[in-house]
């Protein structure tokens, strides 16, 4: 008697391999340097206000020498289409004076502040940002304008000092405004997005990338036994024009222990605190 035949094994599904987690990103931090040429935004941005202003202004008569005012002389106006007499003030000009362009045109402020604000904010940022006055010098200062305040209202000074500026009259056009912070706006766009980025650190877990000037080749550092330490000391330069700003000091370790500083760095105290806390940690490699 046959033995019947043993049915055929049905194979095993193939078993499908477990997925392995993608490989971490490895971290960076970027420090770029600034030039001072950052912390003039406060003159073409009041520029740019001042010309807004000068536009919805009054318009500026340019005359010769020897022109004056006459009040109340009656001339033919134009009201609703129709020339008829009228009195107004006019300018009267020199006798022979053969002016071909006379009709106002050129767009002033109407108000003599305006020139004023203007010239003491770019005046302020020039002393800001070549004077620096860092940790105990910013404080005397500070404690040196609020203590000739207090001394000047104590004796009833600064009455007379806004009557003599009273008579500072510093007038510039709607154009001068606008020339003027447009072509710093330009440069300032310029230089904060190209030029400054071509001077750069990245730190990156074990390394350090620097590039200290433009066309220069780039330097690696091990991260091993380094140091890093902000300066923001300037209260004028790097917390009222740098919004936060500061320096950064890093000191590698080693034979060739060297000292790189990079100046003006945006939000130094959050980028501090990031590279200190990527110096403190390890590279954790898969499998180890």
């Amino acid at each position: 008697m046959a033995e019947p035949t043993p049915p055929a094994a049905t194979p095993a599904p193939p078993v499908s391999p477990i997925p392995q987690p993608a490989p971490p990103q490895r971290r960076k931090i970027v420090i770029v340097s600034h030039s001072t040429l950052f912390y003039w935004w406060p003159v073409w941005a009041v520029g740019f206000l001042m010309t807004i202003i000068s536009f919805f202004g009054d318009l500026l008569a340019v005359v010769p020498n020897g022109t004056h005012s006459q009040p109340n002389i009656m001339v033919d106006v134009e009201v609703k289409g129709k020339k008829e007499q009228a009195q107004r003030d006019v300018l009267v000009l020199p006798k022979g004076y053969a002016g071909t362009d006379r009709e106002p045109k050129l767009h002033i402020a109407r108000t003599k502040n305006a020139g004023v604000v203007f010239v003491a904010i770019l005046l302020l940022v020039i002393v800001i940002t070549n004077i620096p006055l860092r940790g105990l010098w910013s404080f005397i200062v500070i404690m040196f304008i609020v203590f000739f305040t207090i001394i000047f209202s104590i004796m009833d000074w600064w009455a007379g000092i806004f009557k003599y500026f009273s008579f500072l009259d510093i007038r510039i056009n709607m154009a001068g405004y606008f020339v003027i912070s447009s072509v710093l706006f330009v440069l300032w766009l310029f230089v904060f997005m190209f030029f400054d980025r071509q001077i750069y650190m990245v730190f990156e877990p074990g390394q350090l990338r620097l590039r200290q000037a433009i066309g220069d080749a780039e330097t690696t550092y091990d991260t091993t036994g380094m140091t890093t330490m902000k300066q923001r000391g300037d209260l004028f330069r790097h917390w009222i024009l740098g919004i936060g700003s500061g320096d950064l000091i890093v000191k590698t370790s080693g034979a060739n222990a060297t000292e790189i500083h990079m100046n003006n760095v945006l939000f130094i105290g959050y980028k501090h605190a990031e590279i200190e806390e990527l110096l403190r940690s390890r590279e954790v490699v898969a499998g180890n």
